[in-house]
C-alpha cells in the first residue's frame, strides 16, 4: 500500500473536472456536505450483511470506487470552504494527539472523553 498521498495534479484534475462542467455552482458546503455523507454511506453498504467478515474482501473495487468518490468530494468541499487541505489535516492530528496521549489510549478504543489515568 502506498501513502503518498494526493498530488497536486489529481486535485487539479478534480478541479479542473468540476469547472469544464460548470459544476462549481452546485458545489455549497451543504450540498458538499451532504455528497461526502451519501458516498460515505455506499462505502458502508459494501459491509451490509458481512457479519463478522470485517473486510469483505470480494467487494473491495466497489469499495475503491466509494472511498474515491468520498476522497473527491471532501476535494471539492476543502475548495468550496477555500482551506488547506495539508493544513487542517495536520491541525487536526495535533488536536488528536492532545485528547489521545499515547500513555492513556495506546490499544484503547475509547472516545478521549472516557479515557482514564
Amino acid at each position: 500500500m502506498s501513502m503518498n498521498g494526493i498530488s497536486k495534479s489529481t486535485i487539479a484534475s478534480i478541479l479542473q473536472f468540476s469547472k469544464d462542467r460548470n459544476w462549481e455552482q452546485f458545489h455549497n458546503p451543504k450540498d458538499l456536505a451532504l455528497s461526502i455523507s451519501l458516498e460515505a454511506a455506499e462505502l458502508l453498504e459494501c459491509f451490509q450483511w458481512s457479519g463478522a467478515d470485517v473486510e469483505v474482501k470480494e467487494k473491495r473495487p466497489q469499495m475503491m470506487e466509494e472511498l474515491a468518490d468520498v476522497m473527491v468530494y471532501c476535494i471539492l468541499m476543502a475548495d468550496a470552504l477555500n482551506v488547506d487541505i495539508d493544513c487542517i489535516v495536520s491541525d487536526k492530528m495535533a488536536w488528536n494527539n492532545i485528547k489521545y496521549p499515547v500513555e492513556k489510549s495506546y490499544g484503547n478504543a475509547k472516545k478521549y472523553n472516557e479515557l482514564t489515568e
